[in-house]
């Protein structure tokens, strides 16, 4: 979109969500170990937590479920 204020609102609740359930808990002691626990976080958020809005799925059953198949060479 073009800056409209809709298209913002995922990443608004996400970031909300990342910061009362990481980062203001938690004290990094360097840059790496905060880059690690974010990582941590997304994958948790996004194929570990059920999202109740999502039907108690992970977004990652919703959204991209091609890379939950496991891999066939």
């Amino acid at each position: 979109g073009k800056s409209r204020w809709a298209d913002n609102i995922m990443i608004e609740r996400w970031f909300r969500s990342f910061k009362y359930e990481e980062a203001y808990l938690t004290l990094y002691n360097n840059i790496k170990e905060a880059r690690v626990a974010i990582g941590r976080y997304v994958y948790t958020y996004n194929f570990e937590r059920c999202h109740s809005a999502l039907d108690y799925k992970t977004p990652a059953e919703c959204y991209y479920p091609a890379m939950l198949l496991p891999y066939a060479a």
